[in-house]
């Protein structure tokens, strides 16, 4: 409840500034130092301005529109893209239901996407759950472990900070946070006496059935390592606790030295009495991940050591959906099977994921120091090559400036 009303209460905050935003230069326009308000308060790309990827679009237009498909408007392999995903539409359309475990179609394209990604880590599209979204997907699984009231009410183990919407969706499931903070010293990482200590305090009034889990680490972008992924498998399997992994942010690892390992490839990797005994549940979404798709509300769920019966609980629960959005489950398809090598669209659809390289330095070096450069040669680049425009026709203490702002962005690695 205390998180719900500290939600409102920054909702009214900004609609305040917004409302005193809109008169600029009047008394309320006097308070502030400046014109607008820029809110980034929240994980929506597209409303902050993010382009939406057009091989995307191309074949859901494709999909809603067929027409389009006996023109040349749309490259072929959009086209022929299209056509695979109609086929395997009821009736050949998007406007059909699907089963509430989603299309089986897109759960093998998940499914091959899941064992190329875990390096030949083996998936199969009956272990895979399409629903309209992570939290929709997350709310269906905590609903089926909790159980009881007062001490014998499940409780989940939930990192401290965590995604915001969490805690109100365990309060909502009729579960018991418990949390256990991340070590702030080590980059938030997970620590394995936090979990001890949070599961020791747990126990008596409340009955801890799992643990929670964000990597990458929402909010605070920590990515762990296989030797962290590896204690808290560990950890999970001694104190008989199923592993509920929010992955959504698999797509977005940026730091130096840094990559994304998934919790089923660890596991993979182990010894037998983990690998056949550790309950793992791990989730996507076409929201956090490079295509930031919100509004077509999909994810997916794999489900791993769980008892046949459950999952068919977890289908059935799925059914109050009847099923997840069409376009959406389509847009699922296209992100784990994106234009390949040799298609038409590949170099159009790589092209909006990469900056190139003089580009870059450019725009951190001005995020950085300040320093505006230009990027490319006036006159033309020469192929393969990424040069720099500096202009020197300034006062020698500006230029001496600009030479040391230089200087100190290459020592600092940015080479």
């Amino acid at each position: 409840m205390c998180h719900l009303l500290a939600e409102v209460k920054k909702s009214s905050y900004l609609s305040v500034l917004l409302m005193r935003q809109c008169s600029v230069g009047s008394l309320w326009g006097a308070l502030y130092p400046f014109v607008k308000v820029i809110d980034v308060s929240s994980a929506d790309p597209h409303r902050a301005g993010w382009k939406p990827i057009t091989f995307v679009r191309q074949v859901l237009a494709g999909c809603l529109f067929p027409q389009l498909l006996k023109e040349n408007t749309l490259p072929l392999d959009v086209r022929l893209r299209a056509r695979r995903l109609l086929e395997a539409c009821d009736g050949g359309s998007v406007g059909s239901y699907t089963d509430s475990s989603g299309m089986l179609h897109v759960r093998q394209s998940i499914a091959e996407f899941i064992t190329r990604r875990d390096g030949g880590v083996p998936s199969y599209a009956k272990d895979i759950f399409i629903s309209a979204g992570f939290q929709r997907a997350l709310m269906v699984v905590v609903k089926l472990l909790a159980r009881g009231e007062k001490e014998t009410q499940t409780g989940v183990l939930t990192p401290m900070p965590c995604p915001h919407t969490v805690p109100a969706l365990l309060d909502e499931a009729g579960v018991t946070l418990v949390p256990h903070p991340l070590t702030e010293t080590r980059g938030w990482a997970v620590d394995l006496d936090e979990l001890h200590r949070a599961l020791k305090t747990a126990r008596g009034r409340c009955e801890p059935r799992a643990i929670y889990i964000s990597n990458p680490g929402n909010p605070t972008g920590h990515v762990q390592d296989w030797k962290s992924i590896e204690e808290v498998i560990q950890f999970a399997a001694a104190e008989r606790l199923v592993l509920l992994v929010d992955e959504v942010y698999q797509d977005s690892v940026y730091g130096h030295g840094r990559e994304f390992i998934s919790y089923k490839r660890v596991l993979f990797e182990m010894d037998k009495e983990y690998l056949e005994t550790v309950q793992l549940v791990s989730f996507h979404s076409l929201s956090s991940a490079h295509m930031g798709e919100c509004g077509l509300r999909a994810g997916y769920m794999e489900l791993v050591n769980i008892d046949p019966e459950v999952m068919h609980f977890v289908e059935t629960m799925l059914c109050t959906d009847i099923s997840t959005p069409v376009t959406g489950q389509l847009a699922l398809d296209l992100m784990v099977s994106p234009p390949r090598p040799g298609d038409l669209s590949f170099h159009t659809h790589t092209q909006i994921m990469e900056v190139e390289a003089d580009v870059l330095y450019c725009q951190m070096l001005l995020e950085e120091k300040g320093v505006f450069l230009g990027a490319g040669c006036q006159y033309g680049e020469t192929t393969g090559n990424h040069h720099l425009r500096l202009c020197i026709l300034v006062l020698p203490d500006t230029l001496e400036e600009v030479l040391a702002a230089l200087g100190s962005f290459h020592l600092h690695g940015h080479t």
